[in-house]
Order: structure tokens, then sequence, then C-alpha cells
């Protein structure tokens, strides 16, 4: 039997089931072959695409860590199939082509496909793949449990009340749905969530994102801390530090995977962090709440975030317009759905009264009776799929007059 080069890049401790799906036998065996060079890394081929996407899907995630897909056979097909994929949020997808297809490349990445490679493929770079893919892996989930919703709000730009809102969701999520609830704080290097629900912690998301390698179930539940509502907060630092935390995809990857497993409901206050939108934070199945004001530069942000990074995404992009006045806009409805490319699903209402008592009390906004406390509960059931149905469809997705 011929000897196989090792690949010393990767670790001996890293072990991955990948299944391979290459209908093109000379492209597959190319891939399998440099596989080979990882010992850890056991694989198995499949030479066909599956007839249906139904059931497959569901069955590679559950036997496999890993997915590497041919993009060049049936690309369309292809393409659905690793979509199908990654909306687990379980499976680390990856995909390969003959040609050097920018396009294609992207076409497949925004769909959720963490890595793709051009053959021949270069032993260094799949080698780093399948580090990032072993790092993403969590401790085993609960019996009987699934991915956790994740619901990610995401500010067109600063100042936009992306943390208040994230906040009062999270907490209000927590009480109508009576579910495991955590709130992660990515607003680093400092941010404001903490301050938000009147909380103190001793640690911070920091300790999670440097410490990738450690992250695990025990070492979760020592930096999360509980709300007096039962909701559970992961926040940001509390202060500078002289080694800011870094947030590497593959860290932040981790720790999702981790929250994901332990967690029903996973909320993350991102802030403006577009840096972060190759990371599963952005993956396709996840809520984005896009936070936006009426204003100029407010639009303006939207447009291009949602034209640049979510032009793709229906339902799982919740726009909310945020501090709404209709009195005082200096646009009516038509220009406002017309600058963001599609209507708003959600309207907070400007409410001095309620936010400067959140300032005075550091008292969550939804403790008290207000017009933004019912909006952001109305949300919060809209997620938690506690709606009546409408039309044939849930209400999350309908306007909120």
């Amino acid at each position: 039997m011929p000897h196989v080069p090792r690949d010393s890049a990767v670790p001996d401790e890293i072990t991955l089931n990948v299944a391979l799906l290459g209908p093109d036998e000379q492209r597959r065996k190319a891939v399998a072959a440099a596989l080979a060079r990882h010992p850890g890394v056991r694989c198995h081929e499949f030479s066909s695409f599956p007839p249906k996407l139904e059931d497959l899907p569901r069955m590679l995630a559950q036997a496999y860590e890993a997915v590497i897909i041919d993009a060049d056979s049936e690309p369309d097909y292809a393409f659905a199939l690793a979509e199908s994929l990654c909306a687990n949020g379980r499976t680390y997808v990856m995909a390969y082509s003959a040609k050097a297809d920018m396009k294609l490349a992207v076409r497949f990445m925004r769909a959720g496909v963490r890595e793709f490679f051009t053959l021949p493929l270069d032993p260094a770079e799949v080698s780093a793949a399948f580090v990032r893919a072993s790092t993403r892996r969590a401790a085993p989930p609960r019996e009987g449990s699934t991915a956790a919703k994740l619901f990610v709000f995401l500010g067109a730009k600063g100042g936009c009340g992306v943390t208040t809102l994230a906040s009062n969701f999270a907490l209000a999520l927590a009480q109508e749905s009576d579910k495991n609830t955590l709130l992660i704080d990515l607003g680093l290097p400092i941010g404001d969530v903490a301050i938000n629900l009147g909380i103190v912690t001793d640690y911070s998301v920091a300790t999670a994102l440097q410490n990738p390698h450690r992250l695990d179930a025990n070492m979760l539940s020592t930096i999360v801390v509980r709300h007096s509502s039962g909701l559970s907060v992961l926040a940001a630092p509390a202060d500078f530090t002289e080694n800011p935390p870094s947030t590497s995809r593959d860290a932040v990857d981790k720790l999702l995977a981790l929250t994901r497993e332990t967690y029903d409901f996973v909320v993350v206050d991102a802030g403006s962090r577009v840096d972060l939108m190759g990371s599963t934070l952005f993956e396709p199945s996840a809520v984005i709440f896009l936070v936006t004001q009426v204003g100029v530069s407010e639009l303006r942000n939207a447009n291009r975030m949602i034209s640049r990074f979510f032009a793709a995404r229906d339902e799982n992009l919740q726009i909310v317009l945020n501090r709404f006045k209709s009195s005082d806009l200096l646009f009516d409805e038509a220009q406002i759905t017309k600058a963001l490319t599609r209507p708003a699903q959600w309207k907070i209402p400007d409410d001095y009264a309620s936010a400067r008592r959140k300032r005075e009390t550091a008292a969550p906004m939804i403790m008290v009776d207000s017009a933004i406390a019912e909006s952001i509960r109305w949300m919060a059931k809209a997620a938690a799929g506690l709606l009546p149905e409408k039309n044939g469809k849930k209400g999350f997705f309908s306007f909120l007059r």
C-alpha cells in the first residue's frame, strides 16, 4: 500500500467525520487524496447527490461534523444542498470547484458555506480549514434537543439603540416563552448590556473568546450571570483592558455552537459588527433584527447593509425602526420602504418618559408598562411563536402599527 504523506499542520488530537459529495469521480478522488493526508479525518465518499433534499441534510448533520460538496456538478442543486445543510447551524459545510470563479464562491459563502476551495487543493488551506472545523464542535447536545434559535440585533450605525432593544427583547423572550434564554453582548471592547439590565458581572464574554480551546459547558456555567427575571447573560467587559479580547470568527463560532446546544434561545447584541459577517452569527437560519432610525444617514447605512449582506434574505431579516414618531418624519412610509428596499416589520415608538426612567433607574424598559414595553413584548412573542396565525402565516412577520 503506498505511503500517504501526513500533513503536520493538523494537530494529532483533531478528529473529524467528513462526508464528501462529488458526482464527478476525478474531482472527488483528487479531494479524497488530499483528505487522506490527515490521519484524524475520516472521509466517506458519496458518488452522487441525493435525489431529495428533505432527508439527507438531516442525516448528514447527525453523522458528520463536516460536509464537502462539489460545486461544479449540477451547480444549482449543489447550492440548494449546501444552503439546506447550512441552515441547521451545526454542520461545517465546505465546497470545491475546478474553476477560480469568484462569483460562484461568493454565492456559496453567502449561503453559509464556511470554506471554498479551488482545485488543485492547497494543503495548507485544507489543514487550516480542518482546524477551524474542529474548533466549532461544542459539547454534545442535550438528549432530544436541537440547536437554539439565534436572534441577532445589528445596528445600521452607532446610537440606534441596539443594546437597549436586544437587552429588553431577550428579557421579554425569557419571560414570555418561559424557556432557557441567553443574551450575549459582543459590544467589545466594552458593552452596555449589564448596565441596561442593572447587573454586575465578575466575568465577561472576553473570557470565552480569549480561551476558545478551554470553552465547554462547565466553563460557560461559571461566566454566565443570571438576571432576576431568569434571563442568562454573558456580558461584555465593564472596562478597558490592556489586552482586548480577540473576536476571531472561529472563537465566535465555537461560543455560538456551545451556547446553542445549551439554551433554547440565544440573543446577541452585535452592535454594528459587520466584521463578523463571515461567522455563524449571520448564518442563514439566524434571525437578524436590523435596527435603524428614520434619518438620512441611518437609512442610507441600512440600505447599504441590506444590499451588501442581506439581499438574499427574506423572512429572517427583520427591520426595526427605533424611536419611531410618525408626526416628526421627514419621509413618508413609501419613501422609507423604498430606501430600505423592503417594508419594516417593527416600529418601536419614541417614548421619552420611558427612556428617561431607564437612564435614571437602570431598570429594564419592559419591567414598566409603556408603549415601548408593549412593542418589544410583541416582538418577543412573535419570535417565540406565541402569536396566532393570520392568513395562514405566523404573525412574526406582520407590521406593528
